[in-house]
């Protein structure tokens, strides 16, 4: 009873590869107007296109301001040059960093003579010889003079004042009106908002600079579709040979355009895009399952299963396969099938019509 089960299950199995099979010869595939070619293996699958811009990450995106008002003496750099840290970008005259330097120095000598009355007490209440009333109000004293001289070097410094400048000013006393305006980092001049001859206000912006090593994607994507993108997933585009990948997923919708924000890292620096770029991008997911790409035409609904036609020694077998995306003219697949496979890319409609008995030329 057993064996004859397993016959039946086998004649079964038989009868139904029979009928997916479309038995044809060379000629008749040609007056059919069946086109063969090979399985086109892909690594990740179309989601969706969208706008992006390429921006700057906040951490390598400054404006350059002073902290006191001045007179433009000079600039050195143009809109487009690369600058290294700490590289002069403008020099400014300037009467408050006179008033600063004066008063550092000033602080500088009443810091001096408040360490002499330091030493000078300590040694004197250790010795017993004046009250702890008097101790304490010097040493109270001397921390004011020592706070008052930090203050005036940390705004020195905010000003452009390297330590050994701090350094050569207490000792050498020689005081300058000039102002340097130094590149916080490593990067482009994108942008100047003065020029030479022109006042400066403390505060106002001077220039725009900006570390291009590393930029991102801000992708609009339509509010309906926002769930098919995942972080992770892959964002390429046409315009150039970048490769980025999504790193956030926006919690809000932006109320006029009815968007939402994905932002991707883009990979690399050598991509030719450029801050403030508008371009389209394509957003893709990448899969376990082995994908491939076919055209359109490649593809029917069998009994509403998607089903491509692959080639065999005799004709063609339909074969069920799973849609995982689509851009303009193709379809991406998987199943169970193999990369040397070949299938018909045209032709499929009248392939079908074999198969259900509907006769053959189209």
């Amino acid at each position: 009873m057993k064996n004859v089960l397993i016959l039946a299950l086998l004649i079964m199995s038989a009868s139904v590869q029979a009928a997916k099979l479309v038995t044809l010869s060379q000629a008749q595939s040609q007056n059919l107007g069946v086109e063969v070619g090979a399985l086109k293996q892909i690594k990740d699958a179309p989601v969706l296109d969208a706008p992006a811009k390429v921006s700057i990450p906040p951490k390598s995106d400054f404006i350059v301001s002073t902290l006191y008002a001045g007179l433009i003496k000079k600039i050195n750099v143009a809109v487009g040059d690369t600058v290294k840290k700490g590289q002069i970008l403008a020099i400014i005259n300037s009467p408050e960093l006179l008033k600063l330097q004066q008063q550092h120095l000033t602080g500088v000598n009443d810091l001096t003579l408040s360490k002499a009355e330091f030493l000078r007490d300590k040694k004197l209440h250790i010795e017993g010889v004046i009250s702890d009333r008097r101790w304490l109000k010097t040493k109270m004293s001397h921390q004011v003079f020592l706070s008052y001289v930090n203050e005036t070097r940390q705004l020195l410094a905010a000003a452009g004042f390297s330590k050994n400048q701090i350094k050569n000013l207490e000792s050498k006393h020689n005081i300058s009106s000039q102002l340097r305006i130094t590149s916080p980092i490593a990067g482009v001049v994108l942008e100047r908002m003065v020029k030479s001859g022109q006042r400066a206000d403390a505060l106002a912006p001077l220039f725009h600079v900006a570390d291009l090593k590393q930029l991102w994607l801000d992708i609009s994507l339509p509010q309906q579709r926002a769930q098919e993108v995942s972080v992770g997933d892959r964002v390429s585009t046409s315009v150039s040979n970048m490769h980025a990948y999504v790193v956030l997923l926006g919690q809000s919708v932006n109320e006029t355009t009815q968007t939402v924000l994905a932002r991707a890292v883009i990979e690399g620096s050598h991509h030719g895009l450029r801050a403030g770029q508008v371009l389209s991008v394509k957003i893709s997911k990448k899969s376990a399952a082995k994908m491939y790409q076919v055209p359109n035409t490649a593809l029917v609904k069998l009994d509403g299963i998607s089903t491509i036609f692959v080639k065999t020694a005799t004709g063609f077998m339909a074969t069920s396969v799973q849609i995982l995306g689509k851009n303009a003219s193709n379809w991406v697949i998987s199943g169970e099938l193999k990369e040397m496979d070949k299938i018909a890319l045209k032709g499929t409609v009248a392939l079908k019509a074999n198969l259900l008995g509907l006769g053959g030329d189209e």
